[in-house]
């Protein structure tokens, strides 16, 4: 058993290797990683991978991880400076092809764009547990949240966003909210300025239960054999 789920592997490798190698197929040149729970262990594991990977992989720690998503996000804040970036969750796992397609599509007025699985009849999602997406015109987000019961696409973890995200997360816990990434969106959703992005028939998983883990293991060595072919 691994001493943190981010460490957890997954078709020989642990998670958070297969996110960063997904996502710099996808285009990502540069990660800052939150670090909590078992945060030295994560912290050493990267150290090593971003040698062997070449890639400039910087940690920060979160010291309330306990308290919701949002937080982690706000602690990165000074690392990320005024630039946008790429938010991805360490146990979310996606084709390549979805973010690269997300970034093409970026819209000049957009302060979050969030890629979205409109497939919400999938027998392989877990409704329960996922993050639940209302859409207005032009694809804008105007709810979002897990107890949606009108609800038109579910939350695969890939975002694109920038400072106004970060200001939004820190006016809903100024404002008494939880410190939920779901929170700040939902603060951009109210001014018109969060949107999804379609992912059509994009493969991802979000690996937070045993059915999901199978599924994982069964699917991602294949994705992963058509990242070596594409770098041959």
């Amino acid at each position: 058993m691994a001493p943190s789920k981010p460490l957890a592997a997954v078709a020989g490798a642990p998670l958070i290797e297969h996110v960063i190698r997904l996502a710099a197929a996808g285009g990502a040149t540069e990660f800052i990683v939150v670090t909590g729970y078992e945060a030295e262990g994560v912290e050493a594991f990267l150290e090593k991978l971003q040698g062997r990977l070449r890639l400039k992989v910087t940690c920060v720690r979160n010291l309330d991880w306990a308290r919701p998503n949002g937080v982690s996000v706000l602690r990165a804040a000074e690392a990320l400076g005024d630039d946008p970036f790429i938010l991805l969750m360490s146990d979310h796992l996606f084709d390549p092809d979805i973010l690269r397609r997300l970034v093409a599509a970026l819209r000049s007025d957009a302060a979050l764009t969030l890629g979205a699985d409109y497939r919400v009849d999938r027998p392989d999602l877990d409704l329960d547990d996922a993050t639940k997406i209302k859409l207005g015109a032009e694809a804008r987000i105007v709810g979002i949240g897990k107890a949606l019961d009108d609800y038109d696409a579910v939350d695969t973890g890939i975002f694109v966003a920038g400072p106004d995200l970060l200001a939004a997360l820190l006016l809903s816990i100024e404002s008494g909210g939880s410190g939920s990434l779901s929170e700040g969106v939902a603060k951009l959703a109210d001014a018109g300025a969060a949107f999804t992005f379609d992912i059509g028939d994009g493969w991802w998983v979000d690996v937070d239960d045993e059915p999901a883990f199978r599924r994982a293991e069964r699917e991602l060595p294949a994705r992963l054999a058509g990242l070596e072919q594409g770098s041959a």
